[in-house]
């Protein structure tokens, strides 16, 4: 049954890589294979729970010789299952936290100072602009998110489409590198400080450096493609007399209040020990009551000022966390059967070099969405207690060790390799209409460079200053 499990889950992956071919969604088959694989475990528990998790399972029904199919399943469901779906959903209700707190942020008009800072003709500013503002709201918001609120602010800027492709390529790569340098920027960043990986310190000051070699280097490669002045819209002129955007200094309150607030999070998790997204929830909540304080005239009028929402930014979102619900429920399907040992053990035997593990992540990456990827490599290791008697190589899979930052950078850079790796690249092809080919031929060598640049930094900055 492992065998047949294993086969259902690469089946899965393999949709999941052609989904720009079958034209079937991902989530649905990551969904689909998720609850396929569980309810087969459950069919063949006892071998498993009596093969690997024997004691626990003793202890669980206090120690009776005789047990019963009902026990094994309300083993599985209570202490397997509930565990990892807990982790889940932790990460689900974080996401939802911060999608509100967007919204709430782009009714308020709060990301209208990005669009004016981006209004400029000259190609150099424009291009570096635009990846400081997205690798900078990605690093506080998840990835997703900040490439859709970005791509919808460049549409609104330049009117050439050829332009607005290769500046929304820029947008992407800055929004999965400036992801992958915090633990609240990313879905696998995330997962990774939720199993204790990871802390939030050390993991943003070790690969702050090379996720911004990694987004510059593309980025003035990708620039030098454009004409010397970027094909702008006019700007809008609002009219004397208008009410219905905030003042400047309330919209900048508002910014501060949503996207400072979220850098509070990691403090709250360590304060108090409780999941993340409960400090999510605390920032939505103030954000919430600052809104209905600087909106009370406009709700409370006879005409009540009416909010536009992004409803492709909430589909997006969603159709990401459906996916990241199915990808985690096959990968600890995977962990409970006792593959994931096997592929560690393989690992150890016949590569035994982390860099070249996330070097295989990251090309791997390129081409099936790097979020199945990192969860899949996150899952082979167990976070190792930090000692002395450990050699080097698995001295990198203790806390804040090499391997976890490597997986990080390596899974968030190389899905930008192609359009279909990341979930910022396929907002830009809905967006922009632009091909797999069209991007291989004007972006993916650029991302390498910038990608192997970012590798030698952080080796460079681990071998002299760790």
């Amino acid at each position: 049954m492992t065998l047949a499990i294993v086969i259902i889950v690469l089946l899965g992956y393999l949709l999941i890589c052609t989904e720009h071919i079958t034209r079937i969604n991902k989530a649905t088959v990551a969904m689909f294979c998720g609850v396929v694989v569980w309810v087969l475990f459950m069919c063949y528990g006892p071998q498993y729970i009596m093969s690997l998790h024997k004691a626990d399972f003793q202890e669980f029904i206090g120690g009776a010789l005789a047990y019963s199919v009902n026990d094994i399943n309300l083993y599985i469901s209570e202490h397997l299952f509930a565990r990892h779906m807990f982790q889940l959903c932790s990460i689900v209700m974080y996401l939802l936290s911060t999608m509100a707190i967007v919204e709430l942020l782009q009714n308020n008009g709060c990301f209208d100072f990005i669009k004016d800072w981006c209004w400029v003709r000259n190609r150099w500013r424009i291009s570096l602009s635009l990846a400081l503002f997205s690798f900078i709201l990605s690093a506080n918001l998840d990835n997703l998110t900040s490439s859709v609120v970005m791509l919808m602010l460049l549409k609104q800027l330049v009117i050439n489409p050829h332009q607005r492709m290769l500046l929304g390529t820029i947008v992407v790569i800055a929004t999965n590198c400036g992801g992958c340098f915090t633990v609240i920027g990313d879905v696998t960043s995330l997962m990774i400080w939720t199993r204790g990986a990871v802390t939030p310190t050390n993991y943003s000051s070790a690969l702050i450096l090379p996720a911004v070699v990694a987004v510059v280097i593309p980025s003035l490669l990708i620039c030098r493609k454009l004409p010397e002045r970027v094909d702008l819209k006019r700007p809008g002129f609002i009219f004397r007399g208008d009410d219905s955007a905030l003042p400047v200094w309330q919209r900048l309150m508002m910014l501060l209040v949503g996207i400072g607030g979220l850098w509070f999070v990691p403090t709250f998790h360590r304060l108090t020990m409780l999941p993340s997204f409960l400090g999510a929830l605390c920032v939505l909540g103030v954000l919430w009551v600052v809104n209905e304080i600087v909106n009370r005239k406009s709700i409370l009028s006879d005409q009540p000022m009416t909010m536009s929402s992004s409803r492709s930014l909430q589909y997006e979102v969603l159709q990401m966390i459906m996916f990241f619900i199915g990808i985690g429920l096959s990968v600890d399907a995977l962990i409970e059967v006792g593959a994931m040992q096997h592929v560690a053990d393989w690992c150890d035997n016949h590569i035994h070099n982390i860099y070249l593990m996330s070097l295989f992540l990251g090309l791997v990456s390129s081409v099936m969405d790097n979020i199945a990827l990192v969860l899949s490599g996150i899952s082979i290791y167990p976070v190792l207690p930090d000692s002395a008697a450990l050699s080097d190589y698995l001295t990198s899979f203790t806390q804040n060790g090499q391997y976890w930052h490597l997986i990080a950078l390596s899974g968030c850079v190389g899905g930008c390799l192609l359009p279909i790796g990341n979930t910022a690249g396929y907002a830009l092809m809905k967006s922009e209409d632009v091909t797999i080919w069209w991007y291989f031929r004007h972006v993916t060598l650029k991302v390498l460079i910038g990608w192997l640049a970012s590798l030698g930094v952080y080796f460079l900055i681990d071998y002299f200053l760790r």
